[in-house]
């Protein structure tokens, strides 16, 4: 049984057990997240998609850590004009395991 479900503006195709990096969530860690925003389940009864979200689905994780992503270098430069801008990023995730999927 898997369910693609919608968080930071994404989409993510999740199964019970997986582990995925979402969006920075509002949760400590060692909670427990629900994920209503389901757009799709497929399971025992078939292939299930909603219109546009599915009505009384919903995913369980349990947020394991915040990290950090890579760091990435936005340089920017305006040429013949000696101006020149370096700036450093790095997004913040949230560690998430997904207990179970409920349709």
């Amino acid at each position: 049984m898997y369910a693609i479900i919608e968080t930071g503006g994404k989409q993510y195709k999740v199964q019970a057990g997986d582990v995925i990096f979402v969006e920075k969530l509002s949760a400590n860690e060692g909670d427990t997240v629900t994920f209503d925003r389901v757009l799709a389940v497929s399971g025992d009864n078939g292939f299930v998609t909603g219109t546009p979200l599915v009505a009384g689905a919903s995913v369980t994780a349990k947020v394991e850590k915040h990290v950090k992503g890579e760091k990435i270098i936005v340089f920017k430069y305006k040429p013949k004009k000696n101006v020149r801008r370096k700036q450093g990023h790095r997004q913040p995730y949230t560690k998430v395991t997904i207990e179970s999927i409920k349709a």
